[in-house]
């Protein structure tokens, strides 16, 4: 179901001094930056091949990125899987006894659709179903 790999989250406090971090160590620039108000983020995404690095930081204190930084602090909060079929890959997870966090896909940032498996389904890992 996992076509490629679309991206590799990071939960940071400052996304300026990230963006410029990338930027001044790996020459990285920014092929798309979002507010998504639904999540209580901004992201900016930097482009690797046909991936991205996704730098996530959080816009309300209630957000779930920002309840992450305050636990977890600084660093991978999640991987993110293109799917051809959103729909189809989350009732896998669901038909195989698996946890999700979202009962259906979702809007996602870039125009994609999205939907979360829960970490303690997926040993450990926070992941997100993608679909352009």
């Amino acid at each position: 179901m996992f076509t490629e790999i679309d991206h590799v989250a990071i939960a940071v406090n400052d996304l300026d001094a990230a963006i410029d971090w990338y930027a001044e160590n790996f020459g990285a620039t920014v092929a798309h930056r979002e507010r998504v108000e639904s999540d209580g983020v901004e992201e900016a995404l930097l482009a690797v091949a046909d991936s991205y690095i996704q730098l996530l930081c959080p816009t309300s204190e209630d957000s779930p990125v920002a309840k992450y930084l305050a636990k977890k602090g600084e660093g991978l909060h999640h991987v993110g899987y293109r799917v051809d079929d959103c729909a189809a890959a989350l009732e896998s997870v669901k038909s195989h006894g698996g946890r999700v966090i979202d009962e259906a896909p979702r809007p996602g940032s870039r125009g994609t659709t999205v939907a979360f498996v829960h970490p303690k389904t997926s040993f450990g890992t926070l992941i997100e179903l993608v679909q352009e």
